[in-house]
């Protein structure tokens, strides 16, 4: 009878560990059971088969979702929703306009982020309030980038991990061809204009920069605050650096309306700069180098070609 008993609750405990264990891209449709995640904000979503009809609030929800194979899946986005071609031909939703069209349009799930709720809690409440459910994901580092992607793919019931092997193989072949060149460049990130921003430490333009082999002279900004890509540098302190910068890369996009070398050149001081004297400037649109999106690869392959033209291919020529 003990032997038994034992036998029984070695069953059990091999049954929790198989649910515990279960891939974060499986389609739950295949189950026959319920799923649960709990999303950026804290809450907790239970559901027995993959979404269907999604509305995503924020563009790289949509872009990866296309990515991923699950682009049928949505039927409304962001007005900011404009990769791949396909996301622009989706209907617009605003979280700053009216929830009774996003309520109308009958969506079993509506995608957003953390920002979205803080800067309109009543329009989430309003769905919410309607039976909709909401998840809120946003990978604060790219260490969380994996996990984002699978809780994407799991909502959708699309597989996330060929996507994700590919992305990271490609990266470290970048890494791995970066680590033996020898004369590595210095190199600036302008995130925005004002007051002279760069990218923090910890973040996804910081991050492509040492892939390829960069060294980044402003490594030791400090954030505007713990969780934000962008930090302090100032005017100042970059041009006491002037003669130290071989590269210089812009960010373009909502927060940096500067697009070309002349704008640069007219800035008080900034012609002195190494690379903006010598014209090593790069401009790189934000949503392939600041965004949790698989384009980041493309990004840094960017910035590659951009630092080590004889040892990295121009992305743009091989697609």
């Amino acid at each position: 009878m003990k032997i038994y008993a034992h036998f029984l609750i070695l069953i059990l405990c091999l049954s929790c560990c198989v649910k515990k264990n279960l891939p974060l891209n499986f389609n739950a449709r295949g189950y026959g059971q319920s799923v649960s995640i709990t999303d950026d904000e804290g809450n907790s979503i239970s559901f027995d088969q993959p979404f269907a009809r999604i509305i995503s609030l924020y563009s790289a929800h949509t872009e990866n979702l296309f990515a991923l194979g699950a682009g049928e899946k949505l039927i409304g986005g962001h007005s900011t929703c404009d990769y791949p071609e396909a996301a622009k031909a989706l209907p617009v939703f605003e979280y700053t306009g009216d929830p009774e069209y996003v309520i109308a349009a009958s969506p079993d799930l509506v995608l957003i982020r953390p920002f979205i709720r803080r800067h309109n809690p009543t329009y989430i409440d309003a769905l919410e309030k309607a039976g909709i459910p909401v998840v809120s994901l946003y990978p604060e580092t790219f260490d969380d980038f994996d996990g984002y992607i699978r809780q994407l793919a799991l909502l959708a019931g699309v597989d996330g991990e060929a996507g994700l092997d590919h992305f990271h193989s490609e990266l470290q072949n970048i890494r791995e061809a970066a680590a033996s060149i020898k004369n590595k460049r210095r190199v600036f990130f302008e995130t925005t204009e004002r007051e002279t921003r760069t990218a923090s430490r910890k973040s996804l333009p910081a991050l492509a920069i040492e892939i390829s082999g960069g060294i980044n002279i402003a490594e030791d900004a400090i954030p505007v605050n713990p969780l934000s890509s962008i930090a302090s540098y100032g005017t100042e302190r970059l041009l006491s650096r002037a003669e130290d910068i071989d590269a210089y890369i812009v960010q373009m996009g909502a927060m940096n309306p500067t697009k070309s070398l002349y704008t640069l050149r007219k800035r008080a001081g900034f012609s002195a700069i190494t690379a903006i004297h010598e014209g090593n400037v790069l401009f790189i649109d934000e949503k392939i180098i600041s965004s949790p999106v698989f384009r980041y690869l493309q990004g840094v392959k960017t910035i590659a070609h951009f630092l080590y033209p004889d040892e990295f291919k121009n992305p743009e020529a091989s697609e």
